[in-house]
C-alpha cells in the first residue's frame, strides 16, 4: 500500500538545476535501526525500490541503532560521492556536524519518518514523517472510548532522545490531562523493541497489578506487553486494552487474535516520495519543506482486511 499525504502547503525549499540527468547520480540512504524491526526492513526495502525505478545508485549504510555510527556512516556516504542524501535519523539531535558537511558539498538532505535538529533549506531540503504528536492524541482518544473514559494506564515510551517518542508522548499527555478519568500511572522507555517492552510491562504489572488499559508507542512494544500480560494470568485486549502505533503485520493480527485493540498505521514506505522529491529538486523545483503521511486508526472492524492489504 503506497503512502497517502495530508493536503501541502508552504514553505518551500528552491531547487538547483543540476546538469546531470537524475539516473546517473548517486543518493546515499543511511538507516538508523537495525530492521529487525519490520518498520525498518519495509522502509529500507522501499527505498531500494524506489532508487531502482529512477534508475539511480544507492548507497546504504546502516547505523545499527548507535548515533556515532550514523554519524560515521553519513560522512562515508559524502565521502563515496553520494550526490544526494536520505537520512532516517535516530535522534533528535547530534547530526549538526555531518549536516554541515553535506551542505559544504551541496549536498541535499531528506530527512524520513523523524526529525532532527537543523534549518530547512540549509541542513536539509524536506522532512517526511507522520504527524507524530496527532498519531499520540489518536491512541488516547481510543483508549478513552473502549475503557469508557475510566483508563489507569501504563506507557510504553520508545527510544529517549528521538523526536517520534517526544511527540508521541506529547500528544498522548495532552489529551490525557484534559480528562479527569484518564490516569497515567506507570511510565518506562522500552525503546521500540519487543523484548524491552515485555522486560518493562512484567515489572510494571508487578507494580500495578490494577492497570486497565496500555499506551505502547509502537507495536513491537506492545506485542512484547501482550506476552507479558498473558504470563501474569492477564487477558490482554479484555482485561487490559491496549493500543499502539506502527499497523504491522503482527499488531493487525494481534488485533484479528483479540489480543490488540487498535494501531496507529505508520506507513514506512518513504521511497518513492524521498526520491520524487530529490528528482525534483535537480530538476530546480521547489519543493515543500515538510511532507506529511495521512495516518489511519486500525481496529477490529478493519483490521482483517488491512492485514490483507497495507500491513507490513
Amino acid at each position: 500500500m503506497e503512502q497517502t499525504f495530508l493536503p501541502t502547503s508552504g514553505p518551500y525549499c528552491p531547487g538547483k538545476k543540476n546538469s546531470k540527468d537524475f539516473s546517473s547520480l548517486s543518493v546515499g540512504f543511511s538507516q538508523s535501526e537495525k530492521e529487525t524491526n519490520p518498520f525498518r526492513s519495509t522502509e529500507t526495502q522501499s527505498v531500494r525500490t524506489a532508487a531502482n525505478k529512477y534508475g539511480v545508485k544507492l548507497l546504504y549504510a546502516n547505523g545499527q541503532s548507535q548515533e556515532p555510527k550514523q554519524i560515521s556512516d553519513i560522512r562515508d556516504l559524502l565521502s563515496r560521492g553520494a550526490d544526494g542524501l536520505v537520512v532516517a535519523p535516530l535522534q533528535s539531535n547530534g547530526l549538526q556536524s555531518v549536516l554541515d558537511s553535506a551542505a559544504s558539498k551541496n549536498v541535499p538532505v531528506v530527512l524520513i519518518d523523524r526529525q532532527t535538529a537543523g534549518k530547512p533549506c540549509k541542513d536539509f531540503i524536506t522532512n517526511i514523517q507522520s504527524d507524530f504528536v496527532r498519531q499520540g492524541k489518536q491512541a488516547a482518544e481510543q483508549l478513552d472510548k473502549i475503557t469508557n473514559g475510566k483508563a489507569q494506564i501504563a506507557v510504553l515510551e520508545g527510544a529517549p532522545g528521538a523526536s517520534v517518542t517526544n511527540d508521541r508522548t506529547k500528544g498522548f499527555n495532552d489529551y490525557v490531562k484534559q480528562h479527569s478519568g484518564m490516569k497515567v500511572v506507570a511510565s518506562q522507555t522500552g525503546n521500540f523493541v519487543r523484548t524491552d517492552g515485555q522486560q518493562v510491562m512484567e515489572q510494571i504489572i508487578q507494580a500495578n497489578p490494577n492497570i486497565n488499559a496500555v499506551y505502547a508507542e509502537n507495536d513491537e512494544m506492545a506485542l512484547g506487553a501482550i506476552s507479558a500480560l498473558k504470563s501474569s494470568g492477564k487477558n490482554p485486549g479484555t482485561d487490559i486494552k491496549i493500543v499502539s502505533i506502527d499497523g504491522t503485520k503482527d499488531a493487525a493480527q494481534a488485533i484479528v487474535n483479540g489480543n490488540l485493540n487498535a494501531t496507529v498505521t505508520t506507513n514506512p514506505r518513504f521511497g518513492p516520495i524521498a526520491m520524487k522529491t530529490l528528482k525534483d529538486y535537480f530538476a530546480g523545483k521547489k519543493v515543500p519543506q515538510k511532507i506529511r503521511v495521512k495516518d489511519k486508526l486500525i481496529t477490529d472492524k478493519d483490521a482483517k482486511q488491512y492485514l490483507n492489504n497495507g500491513a507490513y
